[in-house]
Order: structure tokens, then sequence, then C-alpha cells
């Protein structure tokens, strides 16, 4: 049965039509979950993980940043943790490659249903081209800046050490500012925050390149909130075994990465759709560890396969909440 699976990726599923496929799969799945629950603004976060690969796995590299050999792909995530695009790239590429791939389609893809889009990402993703397709399409951002002589003379007030007994608890200064870079075409906003913390000799400073409006505060907060996208990374490298590109061929790598995320996504919208809310902020992990894998068993019969489960009062009760979610989301879809 393994070695029959195996062949299937290896040789049917590396087609180009099947790949493409396996990502049409994917957004029809989440365009499901988008017609029952799906709000008017939708924040779209970019980044990028690494894949360690322990062979001579084709188009792998060795890269700097996470000192060893990888695969470096790339994801797109929204605000409610579900992976919209995926796309596997080797291990030597920047951390910003490929995003007029994904995020153009994804933007027009959300217009066209009339919603509203906001962008954020790390420094890696701060590129003049990305600031532009963003502005044509009238797309709201917050992208990390990397600092520079020219940004940190901006805030040379806000660098200096508050005066008398230094304070435990961090002291926070914000600024905005104009700024042009030279491979700019125009002046963007850019907002400031600066940080003391005790017992550190220099300040903690940061920048963020925004066409948002707002306080400073309140740009800064928003891009804070990125960092679920790095977790819902960690969530599907633990929970759907991302890493598991252990083929040779890249292609075939292409296509185990596929079903990971589609994994992934069913996990994540089982959490956030169907289970009761007391719960709903387990990491997949728990619910695959608690719910699936502990007094759990998968029986196979001719056309069904059935997930057998251990009674339990949190069995029982979980359950019976989840099969009245989801007997409601059938009278919403229908």
């Amino acid at each position: 049965m393994t070695s029959r699976l195996q062949s299937f990726e290896a040789e049917a599923l590396t087609e180009e039509e099947n790949l493409a496929g396996l990502a049409a799969l994917n957004r029809a799945l989440i365009g499901k979950a988008e017609a029952i629950d799906s709000p008017r603004r939708l924040v779209l976060d970019m980044d990028c993980t690494e894949v360690p690969v322990y062979g001579a796995q084709e188009r792998s590299t060795y890269n700097g940043h996470f000192e060893c050999s990888c695969y470096h792909p790339l994801l797109l995530f929204n605000r409610e943790d579900d992976c919209l695009a995926a796309k596997l790239r080797p291990g030597n590429v920047s951390s910003a490659e490929s995003w007029e791939e994904l995020l153009p389609q994804e933007i027009e893809r959300q217009q066209g249903r009339g919603n509203e889009v906001v962008f954020r990402a790390a420094a890696a993703f701060a590129k003049p081209e990305l600031y532009e397709a963003l502005e044509e399409r009238q797309v709201k951002y917050v992208i990390r800046l990397p600092a520079n002589d020219i940004l940190e003379r901006n805030v040379g007030e806000l660098l200096k050490r508050p005066v008398g007994r230094p304070s435990y608890r961090p002291v926070v200064r914000y600024k905005s500012f104009l700024y042009q870079a030279g491979s700019w075409k125009r002046a963007r906003r850019v907002v400031a925050k600066v940080e003391f913390h005790f017992g550190e000799l220099f300040p903690r400073v940061g920048f963020i390149v925004t066409n948002l409006g707002g306080s400073t505060r309140t740009v800064v907060r928003f891009y804070n909130k990125r960092g679920t996208a790095e977790q819902s990374i960690k969530e599907g490298k633990q929970a759907a075994a991302m890493t598991r590109l252990s083929c040779h061929r890249f292609r075939a790598n292409e296509v185990r990465l596929w079903p990971s995320v589609l994994a992934y996504n069913l996990g994540n919208l089982w959490r956030r759709l169907a289970l009761p809310r007391a719960i709903g902020n387990w990491s997949l992990t728990s619910l695959r560890q608690r719910l699936v894998k502990t007094g759990g068993r998968l029986v196979k019969h001719a056309r069904y396969y059935w997930l057998l489960l251990a009674e339990s009062h949190l069995t029982r009760r979980l359950f019976a909440g989840m099969l009245r979610k989801i007997a409601a989301m059938q009278i919403l879809a229908g």
C-alpha cells in the first residue's frame, strides 16, 4: 500500500495539471469556509520557513541564515490562520522571492468579492516593487523596515535614555515621519518604536513602513499580530508534517507539500468552525493527541473509514457540540 502511494505521488500527482489541481483544491476548501465565516476586512500575512533536508534532494541548498541544507517554502495566511497559498522554493533564495506568484492573485480574488485587504510582512518583504504593487491595487500594508543611519537620525531625540532611575517596566516611545529611500519613487509614512528595557545598555529600535492611518501605537499593535503566522507555520510543522519532504525530485516534494497544507487547513477549520468555543484555542497538536490519537482507532471498510473513539465525558460532550455546529453550518451553506 505504501509503495503504491509513493508511486502515485511520484508519477501521477507530479504532472502539471494535477499539481495545479492540489492548489485549486486547497483554495476551494478555504472558499467553503469563507462562504460561512468571512470578515469584510481581510488581513493577509506572508512568511517563509526552512524545511531541513538530510540527503541530496534536488534543488536543496545550504542556507546561511538557517545554517542548514534546506528548502525555503513561501506561505500566505489570513487572519484566521488558514493557509491560502504555498510555494516550495530552493533553499538559497531570498525570503521574498516569488511573492508576485501568490499575493496578487489572492488580493484580486478577495477584492472581487468586495472585501477590503490589508497586508502584513516582516522586513524581508520591504521591497519598493511590493509597495507599488499594493498601492496600485489600493491595498493597505504594514511592513517591517530594516534600520539604517538615516532612519535612526530621524528618531535621534527618542534614543536618549530617560532621566532618573531606570524603570523596571519598558519605556516605549513612538514617532511617525515621512521617509524616502533612494530606490523609492516617493516618500512614505514610517512609524518608529523605541524601547528601553531595564538592564540593557542600548534601546531596541524598530521601523515600519505603512500607508495605514491611525495613531503610531495602533499601527505597531496591528503589525505585532503578524506573529500568528509564525505560530501557524510551527503548528503546520508539528501537527501536519510540513517538513517531511524526503523525495529526491523537487517536483515530487512540491506535491508532498500540498497534502500537508490541506491537512493543516482541515485541522484549523475543524478548530475554528466545528469545535465548541470552550476549547477553540487548543493547538492542532493537542487536538490530534487528545481527541484523535489517544483512545482512537481507524477502521477501514469497503467504502468508508470509521474513526472509533474511547467513550468519555469530554469526548461525548465535545462531539455533540461539534455535530450541532456542523448542522448549523450546513443550514447556512444551504
